[in-house]
């Protein structure tokens, strides 16, 4: 079933503003909240919707991606973020984005505005954020990349004990009388964040929420196709949460490096071939670099200089799984710029003769026409 606009669902348009796209979404939250809308399952999927709406608009570099790509640059490993591909977590979204509600709600509707219910939030530990450069080979295959990461964990011995002051509900819950009637506000514990654990025990070597840096080797699997500054998350190999809380993701930002040869245009590459006057006007066979190794390939006597030899499939793999691009070879002729006396008087013997004179056939197409046809 095809995806939804996420402009659509949360009612803006493109050109909305980041505190109108929050101010849209919070809207849609309380609207659809678990707490106002009980055994609603139509309800509760409308709530998550929303939330993987804002989460790709509120951040600039996602929002750009999709208002470039659509819903295709967060497929197949594009790295959508927490809620990419309908893996919604309740959890993620009050932990994440549960700031939207201002810790507020309404008493009479059961709406606690954070935490679904009022129960104990889970604290989620903060994301981390990594560059990965790669090959133009590594991006052409797909690869595992094997990287040290310098992460936050809970220090051994460290133990925790229920907040005095939440009573472990990782909330203050205040009841006011109003014109409106009795409003209901909550907020996360001053005292243990929301966590609804404070420190008991911690060894000498750890911070104030029991944690210690500790380096870890993690194996990251990066899908063929990636492209330069597109964001892939390895859930759970960021920071540690103290006590019960979950950890944080680890944020892999693709770095491509540029190719000697090759050039890169989306799933396309280009490759500068230069052959001689010689082997123009004569013909040959050259061997040239592609990403999965080397190839020769055919040069027809009397190439002109402009001309595009198309392999197909010789480019980038679709990161949405649509096939392969293409390796463009375009033919340069190179002319020589110093001659000796026998050359030259050679090409001057030929400076009228017919063979040499130009005669471009009514059918050949320009440089531009032949590339627009390719992509046409």
């Amino acid at each position: 079933m095809a995806k939804r606009d996420y402009y659509e669902i949360l009612g803006v348009g493109k050109g909305a503003s980041a505190s109108e796209i929050k101010k849209a979404y919070r809207k849609k939250a309380i609207e659809f909240h678990p707490d106002k809308n009980p055994d609603d399952k139509s309800a509760e999927a409308k709530f998550k919707e929303a939330a993987e709406a804002y989460e790709i608009l509120s951040d600039d570099n996602k929002k750009a991606r999709y208002d470039q790509y659509g819903h295709q640059a967060f497929e197949n490993g594009g790295g959508g973020g927490g809620f990419g591909g309908g893996g919604m977590n309740m959890d993620d979204i009050f932990s994440q984005f549960g700031d939207i509600f201002g810790g507020g709600g309404f008493s009479g509707g059961g709406f606690s505005g954070f935490g679904g219910g009022g129960g104990q939030r889970r604290v989620k530990g903060s994301n981390l954020r990594i560059r990965v450069k790669l090959t133009l080979e590594e991006i052409a295959n797909g690869v595992e990349k094997k990287v040290k990461v310098k992460r936050k964990v809970q220090a051994p011995g460290t133990t925790y004990k229920t907040c005095s002051t939440c009573n472990g509900s990782g909330q203050v819950t205040r009841i006011a009388n109003t014109i409106l009637g009795r409003m209901q506000t909550s907020a996360p514990c001053n005292v243990c964040g929301g966590a609804g654990q404070t420190i008991d025990k911690k060894p000498s070597d750890a911070d104030a929420q029991g944690l210690k840096v500790a380096e870890e080797t993690v194996s990251i699997k990066i899908p063929a196709g990636v492209v330069d500054g597109m964001q892939l998350k390895v859930s759970s190999k960021g920071n540690e949460a103290p006590g019960n809380g979950v950890s944080g993701d680890l944020i892999v930002v693709i770095e491509e490096e540029d190719h000697k040869k090759l050039q890169r245009e989306g799933d396309n590459l280009h490759y500068d071939l230069y052959v001689s006057f010689p082997d123009a006007v004569l013909g040959t066979s050259k061997e040239i670099d592609t990403v999965t190794g080397k190839v020769r390939i055919k040069v027809e006597a009397g190439v002109q200089s402009g001309k595009i030899l198309r392999l197909r499939g010789k480019g980038i793999p679709s990161i949405n799984g649509y096939g392969k691009g293409d390796l463009l070879v375009h033919v340069n002729v190179w002319t020589p710029k110093t001659l000796n006396k026998q050359q030259k008087q050679f090409f001057e013997s030929m400076q009228e003769d017919e063979h040499f004179s130009p005669k471009p056939e009514s059918s050949d197409k320009s440089f531009f026409e032949k590339v627009k046809d390719m992509f046409s």
